[in-house]
């Protein structure tokens, strides 16, 4: 009896290292657990939406936004290769005001609840020297929305740089588009005020303060 006991001791002894490193590995991947965590706070904003109000939404929303999503990476990637060019004092306004009305574009679209919940993949894919979390909207009697976010970061710290709607396309890419537009016409002042004008016509729009 003696014997089978320090027997079993040992190959307890032996499979410890092995359980922490399977519990490890099946940890859930920081970049995940930080979409998951945006989307446990907007989906409560969405249940809460009518109570709240767009400036309500807004409020609630910026702290989980400026934690998930890299504004000023963001800011730099939409504008694109004319960023280099701007003086710093425009660059640190196009980052608030970009951050604002990101910030508005999700207080004014998310602005009721009607039984839709996310789904978030526990995998995620190499991409650019990041990670692609998928994820999707599951709306009741329709079809599912795919959004999937381009993560970059390292250890535990990971934020969002990208979206992609309907799973492939780069909402980025569309801004640049439109930003360049603007910045040809009017420079980096009227690309500013350009985003104010957007985030304050949403935080007009949207009814209910």
């Amino acid at each position: 009896m003696k014997r089978r006991q320090a027997v079993l001791a040992c190959a307890a002894l032996l499979m410890a290292p092995a359980m922490r490193a399977l519990a490890q590995g099946g940890a859930t991947d920081p970049a995940v657990a930080r979409i998951r965590a945006y989307y446990d706070v907007l989906l409560a904003v969405m249940k809460d939406a009518e109570k709240l109000g767009i400036r309500g939404r807004y409020e609630k929303l910026a702290p989980a936004i400026r934690a998930t999503f890299d504004l000023a990476a963001m800011t730099r990637i939409a504008v694109g290769p004319d960023w280099n060019s701007i003086a710093p004092e425009q660059q640190n306004a196009l980052i608030d005001n970009f951050s604002r009305m990101t910030i508005a574009t999700y207080a004014s679209r998310f602005d009721g609840y009607s039984g839709e919940r996310f789904e978030v993949d526990n995998a995620t894919d190499a991409r650019n020297n990041g990670k692609i979390v998928r994820t999707r909207l599951i709306v009741p009697a329709g079809e599912p929305v795919s959004l999937n976010y381009l993560m970059r970061g390292s250890g535990d710290s990971w934020k969002a740089v990208d979206v992609y709607l309907a799973g492939t396309i780069s909402e980025l890419a569309t801004r640049r588009s439109e930003f360049g537009a603007i910045l040809k016409s009017g420079g980096p002042n009227a690309l500013i005020e350009s985003l104010r004008q957007q985030a304050d016509k949403m935080m007009r729009a949207s009814g209910k303060t």
